[in-house]
């Protein structure tokens, strides 16, 4: 963001882009929808002095094709996390500037297997007792390749287990009643 502060300066930012009161924090450009594959990296880190950590891989072969999510998360409380994609990516002050869940069709809160549901949706992961988690999420909606790719967005995981938007909860239906945010990244593009 550095760099694009220096070099671009002055230029309008990318519609999905914010400014800040000295920094731009601009969406990358997308990767074009006749990429052949498209690969990712983040690396997560806990909020405060926390020690929760992560390594997560994305990648798509194709604009139609799922979006493949592997890696590991560590140093979380045992049982089930949410985990979404957001739509920023200022992680400068934590998870808080990471702005809400992906939503790029105006839809609600659900499962990642809902038809209703934010593109960012991508539900929860389970946390054994030893404070390890395997991520593998496939997912349809989210899109490395084309116009809604989430490269220049942020991964956040949450305290609490995400209600799917089934919890009747008034956060059911924005966030899935996660909890606050122990832990974000930024989805760079990898080699």
């Amino acid at each position: 963001f550095f760099l694009w502060s220096c070099i671009f300066q002055g230029l309008p930012l990318p519609p999905a882009s914010r400014q800040t009161s000295s920094l731009d924090f601009p969406v990358l450009a997308a990767v074009p929808s006749n990429a052949a594959m498209a690969k990712c990296t983040c690396s997560l880190s806990g909020e405060g002095t926390g020690s929760i950590s992560g390594s997560l891989r994305l990648s798509q072969l194709s604009e139609d094709a799922a979006t493949i999510i592997d890696g590991e998360l560590k140093g979380l409380t045992p049982g089930k996390h949410a985990i979404s994609v957001n739509t920023f990516a200022d992680i400068t002050q934590g998870a808080a500037g990471c702005g809400n869940i992906f939503n790029p069709f105006g839809k609600n809160h659900g499962a990642p297997e809902d038809e209703e549901r934010m593109a960012g949706d991508l539900g929860n992961v389970l946390v054994g007792e030893d404070g390890k988690c395997l991520v593998h999420i496939e997912d349809k909606v989210l899109k490395l390749i084309g116009p809604h790719s989430v490269i220049g967005r942020s991964i956040v995981v949450y305290s609490g287990e995400d209600d799917c938007g089934r919890g009747g909860h008034e956060l059911s239906l924005t966030t899935g009643n996660s909890g606050a945010r122990v832990a974000s990244g930024v989805i760079g593009i990898a080699p």
